[in-house]
């Protein structure tokens, strides 16, 4: 029986329980389902030959377990934003500045990537936008193709200036259509299906390549970029309806949907790419080749279904449009919570007449371009956004590992089975996947995390009554994110890496420090009396709470 003081729980206050279970799960899943399902088959192709599938699969399994702890933490405590607000719940300001700039730093990345989606599946209508032969075959967007890229950002910012009830519509109607264009195409395909392909380039593994190159693949062939979003049912959490049941739900089924669509996807790419352009494997496809260029679009008019090429052309347009549109969503939402945690200027929780956080959207656009100029294509920005996404992911085991130790009593309307084993599980697999998106991703992540806390230090200078950080109770978090670095600089993915720490020692050695630092941080926790002193600060009264809407 859990304590009076651990029946308490963090609220929010002006928001309405409307959503429901396929409402949440939609959320999700139309996150899931952006532009990682029109390349991510043939980048996990080119990487790993037949061996995509099996990639998928795993990758899939790691992501259903992040996705299994923060179900624990979302039925536990269902607020707005929770990703970013767990971590300030069980560490205080140390932590919670630390992964709400992470969440943010996520968001923000999003729209970018989806843009350079939109225009390289557009370069079918217009080619003078993109340049399949530029930088090394892996293709490049040419200087027209960078104005349409910050026109799209412009306008997903735009769009977002209307008011929500406005674009709840729109979403979920894209929605749909992002799930329903896929699970046909898996179907049309699936006839003209040759297992032979399963061994082009040498083998199930190609020539070269094994598990090395198969991990590797996991982030930088935008496999476990296809996965993310599954947290957005999350970050709704305090609309949603009877959150007990429906959030852990919403999560696990929307993440399960998603595995099943890309195992497919990747399947039937593989099973239906004519074999004359298999000689030399997949990464002997032609850049100039429309299956190189725009995968699905070109699989669907080189095997004779022509029509439907046009259909996933507009896709192109829609899916990806859809996706980066709500990341703005998310990622002025995720700073108005930061600022309402006082860890941002005031400025970022003003809202205009329309109830939009409209600085925030300003400062996601301007962010969003940063990110288009160190990173010229979808395939070369899939690594960041990877690696800065599983970041913020790594702080939900922390939390729940927290939550576990200091408050054993308080409700958990869903509870992991085997949670002690499965958290510090949760945060290796977090890291290792950190850590395959190689040296070049981290350390160019690396420099945005430091720019990042030097401006929200320069903020907080000055200002005695913002939260205070506790530096020797956070040291955690500094060893963490430097060890990081400092692995991935000797180990074995690269480029600009030194390699000492050779495969599979490396592996091993991100275990192992994942598990000292996640005891580390654990036990480093806000105490249970500071835990429900915290809780109770963003507690609201019953009359002020989400309400749960009428019975019909």
């Amino acid at each position: 029986m859990a304590s009076g003081s651990q029946l308490i729980k963090p609220g929010d206050v002006g928001l309405k329980r409307e959503i429901g279970l396929i409402g949440a799960t939609w959320a999700s899943e139309t996150s899931i389902i952006g532009s990682g399902w029109l390349f991510g088959s043939l980048y996990a192709a080119q990487a790993i030959g037949g061996a995509a599938v099996l990639a998928w699969v795993i990758a899939g399994v790691a992501v259903i377990i992040l996705a299994l702890v923060h179900a624990e933490l979302g039925g536990m405590y269902p607020v707005a934003g929770g990703t970013a607000r767990f971590p300030h719940l069980a560490y205080g300001p140390g932590a919670g500045i630390s992964f709400g700039f992470f969440s943010w730093l996520q968001a923000v990345t999003v729209a970018p990537i989806e843009a350079f989606a939109v225009i390289q599946y557009a370069s079918y209508f217009w080619p003078s936008i993109w340049n399949a032969k530029a930088n090394g075959g892996a293709g490049n967007v040419t200087h027209i193709g960078f104005v349409m890229e910050l026109v799209l950002m412009a306008i997903f910012t735009a769009v977002n200036f209307m008011a929500m009830k406005l674009l709840n519509p729109i979403f979920s109607g894209i929605t749909w259509w992002k799930v329903a264009i896929p699970v046909i195409t898996i179907i049309i395909l699936f006839p003209k299906f040759h297992s032979a392909n399963f061994s082009a380039g040498g083998g199930f593994f190609p020539t070269g390549t094994g598990l090395k190159q198969l991990f590797g693949a996991l982030p930088s062939a935008g496999i476990i970029f296809a996965y993310l979003g599954f947290e957005q049912a999350d970050q709704l959490a305090a609309e949603v309806k009877n959150p007990k049941r429906n959030l852990p739900l919403a999560i696990i089924l929307s993440i399960l949907i998603g595995t099943v669509i890309y195992v497919l996807l990747q399947v039937v790419f593989i099973g239906a790419t004519p074999a004359s352009l298999l000689t030399h494997g997949f990464s002997g496809i032609p850049s100039t080749n429309q299956i190189a260029i725009a995968p699905f679009a070109g699989l669907a008019a080189a095997v004779g279904f022509a029509v439907w090429a046009g259909f996933l052309r507009t896709d192109a347009f829609i899916s990806p449009f859809g996706t980066g549109a709500m990341y703005v969503t998310a990622t002025s939402r995720v700073s108005y919570g930061l600022s309402r945690n006082r860890y941002y200027p005031g400025i970022f929780g003003k809202v205009d007449k329309r109830g939009v956080p409209w600085f925030g959207m300003i400062i996601a656009f301007v962010a969003g371009l940063v990110f288009t100029f160190p990173f010229p294509s979808w395939h070369s920005l899939v690594g960041l956004v990877t690696s800065a996404s599983v970041l913020m992911y790594a702080g939900a085991p922390l939390a729940m590992g927290a939550f576990r130790l200091r408050l054993p009593q308080a409700e958990r309307p869903y509870r992991l089975p085997g949670g002690v084993v499965v958290a510090p599980i949760a945060f290796v697999i977090a890291n290792l996947i950190i850590y395959w998106s190689g040296f070049e991703v981290l350390w160019k992540l690396g420099v945005a995390i430091i720019l990042g806390y030097i401006a929200i230090l320069m903020y907080q200078s000055d200002r005695p009554e913002l939260p205070r950080i506790d530096w020797a109770r956070s040291a955690w978090i500094g060893a963490y994110l430097l060890g990081m670095g400092i692995i991935s600089w000797q180990g074995a993915y690269g480029p600009n890496n030194t390699g000492r720490l050779g495969y599979p020692w490396d592996i091993l050695t991100v275990a192992l420090f994942s598990l000292a630092i996640y005891a580390w941080a654990v036990y480093s926790s806000l105490t249970t009396e500071e835990m429900e002193e915290r809780i109770a600060e963003q507690a609201v009264p019953a009359e002020e709470a989400p309400a749960e809407p009428a019975a019909a």
